[in-house]
């Protein structure tokens, strides 16, 4: 099975949006270098208004890539599917999404999309590492970032951090419990506003 990383671009004091689910500056680094992300650009992703697509600094393009391409499926809340209307069944990276929801698909939403809705943390990761096969499970930080995390399913956390104080909003952390170890960070990398952490979770 491929290894299951929680990621998101985060504050410096761990919000991923605010209150209202903006995020404010926190994805500025994605338009602001020269170096494109992607091959296609990704315009349709690009909410900066340019339509630029992903263009960031190199060191930052040099480490998202690799990171991208890996990526088989991703794991996010029902909450982040509606916000975005699940990216219009393209997701960003990745071929297959799993949603943790209680709720089923909306009736006639992208059926072509491969977009799988299950009920609870475990059955996430279960369906996600089977679509993903030996590729990496992307888990978006949140409350259900934090769950899975606080049921041992995480291998690595990785954050993008940007520096901004938020002061509050949305914990990248969501109102997990309890102490967690992490090992001290295997990668370090400085971009154009922005800092590359990776932690592998201490088991």
């Amino acid at each position: 099975m491929g290894t299951v990383i929680m990621h998101s671009v985060v504050s410096v004091d761990g919000f991923i949006a605010d209150e209202n689910d903006d995020v404010g500056p926190l994805h500025e680094w994605y338009f602001n270098g020269d170096t494109p992300i992607t091959e296609s650009g990704d315009q349709q992703y690009d909410h900066s208004g340019a339509g630029a697509g992903f263009k960031a600094s190199r060191v930052s393009a040099e480490y998202v890539r690799p990171m991208w391409k890996a990526i088989g499926a991703i794991v996010m809340g029902r909450h982040l599917f509606d916000l975005v209307n699940g990216w219009e069944g393209h997701p960003p990276a990745g071929d297959h999404v799993v949603v943790v929801s209680h709720r089923p698909k909306p009736e006639g939403w992208h059926p072509e999309a491969s977009y799988h809705f299950v009920d609870d943390v475990t059955t996430a990761i279960d369906r996600a590492q089977e679509l993903a096969g030996e590729r990496t499970v992307s888990v978006n930080a949140g409350e259900v970032g934090s769950q899975i995390l606080t049921a041992g399913l995480v291998d690595e956390v990785a954050m993008d951090v940007v520096p901004v104080v938020f002061g509050s909003g949305k914990r990248y952390f969501g109102s997990i419990e309890g102490q967690h170890l992490l090992e001290d960070p295997h990668v370090v990398i400085q971009g154009d506003r922005v800092l590359h952490l990776r932690f592998k979770v201490r088991c």
